[in-house]
């Protein structure tokens, strides 16, 4: 029986600390990373086995298992994979696999409180044992013939113990003697959490046991060993994604369409993408992509890997390019996550490019839901506009769907280059109808991205010009057959402007077609647009740097503002004259906008005097 004491090979002893230090606040990923070094051995068992470099039985059922015994403190983690031989265990245990321990603390003691994970990077990750641990041990069996059991430990230090082992069964045992602090991972229920999070689609079945039990009741699996998103696409039935939506994300809402993501060359990439139905505008920023590698769970929106607008979305993908710790340093420098986040982006809008030519009635119903996420992705990503931009549609106030280009067509006889649109359905059902009386059309935008997403297209489509509704008055609007009255124009004019004691209002008289409403309110797109933008900084004086610019439209095919200049010229009528304009300028502020609290109660005051009249 022979037996031996070293020390690992790390030129310090300073390692122990730092690691300890390292992960403090996800501590529990030790976890993550032992369950991974068990799926790996039995992984490469496999592959020898297929190349007929080892030899295994048919039957053999391989399994990860994961028990703990809170009387002895410890977690166990056994595999019956590869196994290690003495000279392994001194090659991949004792010698961590970094270029110079001196060039690493040289590089990263001052970061440690960072984020980077950068123990995948050096082969630490059984080391991340001794974040939790006082001592670990390692009892192991190589697969090769003639091979003796090995058993390895260490206390946290430098100095290790190896040595024969009584094991009979190929693989390995990794026991973790927990130190005072790792004693919370004895919890069955924590330790079910942890595993459910990291490992939940590894390839090898994993088995959660109390070790104290002395009946050892038939468990299930922790783990879904076959994953969806590794499957053929062609082989996965809607149902199949559906279900598979809901278990990963928890969202009992079915998704409105997905995208399955299968590439094995010049990367392997693997994935699911989902679409979710929002409840409201405020559920786009609630999503969700879990990167994995190999099936090990690495992290939640990886922005680096995953273009910031598909963060919207739900998903998973699984990247064997990248290492199982990955770092935002490392991420930076690596070539393949360029070409993997441009993949991504591709598929997505080769996607909605298909849905939109082959399912274009599907593809409008969508619309109200994955707005948001493609008008974001417009402005985040110029490529990705590129590819969508003759995709984006438009609901119109008739109902309809256009794209930009098929509006600009359809009315460019009427307001050529200039797209009305509308924010607020309800509050410009006024400028609507009169819209709709002379066959024209708007299109609606009444989303929070949408004024942001105007300026945007304006910068991208030459010359387009985007107007609310009430800015603006097309000439298709104006009775041209009716000739203006300069005297009465003039005289409407100093009649309002008197009544309203405001000899600074914008007023235009001009015949309305189709509509009896005796004035408008219109207000200029520029100092409005200006307003909001200001008013998003705070704290700026914006009313006086970008005053509205409103301008009060009287009708001259209205009886009503006709016979104002009769009644204002009869004394007894002067202050039914002066209600009536009082009343036409606040109906055409409230056509616009609500009215503040003392113009409201002035309104309503004003309103039962008119009807008392009328009696």
């Amino acid at each position: 029986m022979y037996k031996e004491n070293g020390n690992i090979s790390i030129h310090t002893e300073n390692i122990f600390p730092i690691i300890k230090k390292w992960l403090y606040s996800d501590k529990d990923i030790f976890v993550r990373e032992l369950i991974s070094n068990s799926s790996d051995a039995i992984s490469k068992l496999k592959r020898l086995a297929s190349i007929g470099e080892a030899k295994i039985d048919d039957n053999t059922k391989f399994q990860i298992k994961v028990q703990f015994n809170k009387d002895n403190n410890t977690i166990k983690f056994t595999d019956n994979g590869i196994g290690m031989t003495a000279e392994e265990v001194k090659k991949y245990i004792n010698q961590v696999a970094f270029s110079g321990a001196e060039d690493f603390l040289a590089k990263y003691k001052d970061k440690m409180d960072e984020q980077n994970q950068i123990i995948g990077h050096f082969g630490l990750g059984f080391y991340s044992a001794f974040m939790v641990a006082e001592k670990v041990e390692i009892d192991t069996l190589s697969y090769q013939e003639g091979a003796e059991a090995v058993k390895w430990s260490c206390s946290g230090g430098t100095e290790y113990e190896i040595g024969e082992s009584d094991r009979k069964e190929r693989g390995t045992t990794v026991t973790l003697f927990l130190d005072e602090e790792g004693k919370e991972f004895l919890d069955e229920f924590k330790l079910r959490e942890i595993i459910e999070k990291h490992c939940s689609f590894l390839p090898t079945e994993i088995y959660l046991e109390d070790e104290k039990e002395e009946k050892k009741e038939e468990r299930k699996p922790l783990n879904d060993t076959q994953p969806l998103w590794m499957k053929n696409p062609k082989e996965c039935t809607d149902e199949e994604y559906k279900d598979f939506y809901q278990k990963v994300f928890r969202d009992f809402k079915e998704p409105l369409f997905w995208i399955h993501l299968n590439v094995d060359y010049p990367f392997n990439l693997k994935g699911i993408l989902y679409f979710p139905k929002l409840k409201h505008e405020l559920d786009a920023s609630e999503g969700q992509i879990k990167l994995y590698n190999n099936q090990v769970f690495v992290a939640d929106n990886i922005k680096e890997i995953i273009p910031e607008f598909l963060l919207l979305l739900k998903g998973v993908i699984d990247c064997a390019d990248l290492p199982l710790n990955v770092s935002r340093s490392f991420l930076q420098k690596d070539s393949n996550v360029i070409k993997i986040s441009k993949h991504i982006t591709k598929k997505v809008a080769d996607k909605l490019t298909e849905m939109f030519k082959k399912e274009r009635d599907k593809y409008n119903s969508f619309w109200e839901d994955i707005n948001v996420f493609i008008k974001y992705g417009c402005m985040r990503d110029e490529s990705f506009y590129d590819k969508v931009k003759d995709i984006i549609i438009f609901k119109t106030t008739n109902g309809e769907y256009l794209t930009l280009k098929q509006y600009l067509e359809n009315n460019k006889e009427k307001h050529e280059n200039k797209v009305f649109y509308v924010n607020d359905e309800n509050q410009q059902a006024q400028y609507i109808r009169m819209f709709k009386e002379n066959s024209l059309e708007a299109i609606i935008l009444n989303s929070a991205i949408d004024s942001h997403f105007i300026n945007f297209l304006e910068m991208k489509e030459n010359g387009v010009q985007f107007n609310r509704i009430d800015s603006d008055l097309t000439d298709v609007l104006k009775d041209t057959a009716v000739g203006q009255d300069e005297n009465a124009s003039k005289e409407l004019e100093q009649i309002f402007k008197a009544n309203l004691d405001n000899d600074k209002l914008n007023i235009k008289i001009e015949s309305l077609k189709a509509t009896r409403i005796p004035a408008i309110m219109l207000l200029s797109e520029h100092s409005r647009r200006m307003q909001e933008m200001s008013a998003m900084f705070g704290g700026m004086d914006v009313k006086n740097m970008f005053p509205n610019e409103e301008t009060l439209v009287l009708n001259r095919n209205s009886d009503l503002i006709n016979s104002l200049i009769d009644m204002n010229q009869d004394e007894n009528k002067k202050e039914t004259a002066k209600m009536i304009c009082e009343h036409i300028y606040d109906l055409a502020l409230i056509g616009n906008k609500q009215l503040d609290a003392e113009a409201m109660a002035k309104f309503i005051e004003r309103s039962n005097k008119i009807l008392e009249k009328l009696v």
